[in-house]
């Protein structure tokens, strides 16, 4: 379970970067 919570992490951390980036 821990391992996976931090892929959905790391998932959700590169999506907000490239949301910033657009902006």
């Amino acid at each position: 379970m821990a391992k996976r919570r931090k892929k959905a992490a790391k998932k959700k951390t590169k999506k907000k970067a490239k949301k910033r980036r657009r902006r």
